[in-house]
């Protein structure tokens, strides 16, 4: 990308997207092109396509996106598939109308089958049944790709797509109805802590595995894509790394400085039972994660005690 490249981030507030802005802003890019919801409703369809043509961008990072874990996806199964697949069609159509040069659209492993070999490959997308719970944001997302894809070969354009595993960092959301595993543990945690509480009930029995990644090294990585792959299909990224619920809870609660019990609502959902992400695709490629876990935990925890209020 040209130093003085117009680059839009779409959805710069949110928790990629805002490492995006930090990461181009690092690497030296600041003719960014920027939007709050309450400015441009991606889901528009002529709003879109009127700021495509207004603003021209050259390059798109659209990491605009309805996203939750497993309660908001159980409870607003509607919402998540049309808001993603409005955004998607909108910024994807506008950007093929315009010219764009290059897009990275960012996705999610969960377009993966649930019971998908571990750690799962690019190759296993719609090899087998979606976990139900966050089905209709899969298939937004899965669509997303393949219209990625369709687009390139219609029409030449350079639409590329990542699929980070599960991300967590600044700016995460810490909602508890409708935010990730992560980044509730924390809160809950914390709130257990000041309130002088014996134990916190988690859902699920702990058993599940799951693979994070900091939400900085996932710009890292899009900045890399979108400098040097030129592939249609997807490529992951992640850490290779996995633990299991349980044990995640056990290191929040160090982190915290929560010292009661850990229970688990066995009666409640664990969802896909492992999802470890093969990243042998993006190593090839020459890009490696950089933050670990404990590291991440650290830094995720000062910020939100900086900014829950």
């Amino acid at each position: 990308m040209e130093n003085d490249a117009r680059i839009f981030v779409a959805g710069h507030r949110g928790l990629v997207g805002s490492a995006l802005v930090r990461e181009l802003e690092r690497q030296g890019y600041h003719n960014l092109v920027l939007r709050k919801s309450s400015e441009l409703d991606l889901r528009d369809q002529g709003a879109t396509r009127a700021f495509f043509e207004a603003e021209r961008p050259d390059y798109v990072f659209l990491a605009a996106a309805k996203v939750g874990g497993i309660v908001a996806n159980n409870s607003f199964p509607a919402d998540f598939i049309y808001d993603n697949l409005m955004i998607q069609n909108n910024v994807l159509h506008s950007s093929y109308l315009c010219g764009v040069k290059k897009l990275l659209l960012l996705g999610s492993t969960c377009i993966y089958p649930k019971l998908a070999p571990q750690p799962i490959k690019e190759e296993a997308l719609l090899t087998g049944p979606l976990e139900p719970t966050n089905e209709p944001y899969a298939i937004a997302k899965i669509a997303g790709i393949k219209m990625c894809q369709s687009y390139n070969r219609q029409y030449g354009t350079r639409f590329i797509s990542a699929m980070p595993t599960n991300l967590y960092g600044p700016n995460d959301n810490f909602d508890l109805t409708t935010s990730h595993v992560l980044p509730a543990l924390i809160r809950r945690f914390h709130e257990a802590k000041e309130a002088g509480s014996d134990n916190v009930t988690i859902w699920g029995t702990g058993t599940p595995y799951r693979e994070f990644v900091h939400v900085d090294d996932v710009a890292a990585a899009s900045f890399f894509l979108m400098q040097h792959y030129e592939g249609w299909d997807p490529v992951n990224v992640g850490s290779g790394e996995e633990l299991t619920i349980a044990e995640l809870a056990r290191r929040i609660a160090a982190v915290v400085g929560f010292a009661g019990a850990v229970l688990f609502d066995t009666s409640k959902p664990d969802g896909t039972p492992r999802k470890l992400s093969d990243v042998s695709r993006i190593h090839e490629l020459g890009w490696r994660h950089k933050i670990e876990l404990d590291q991440g935990l650290r830094d995720t925890y000062a910020w939100y005690l900086a900014n829950r209020r």
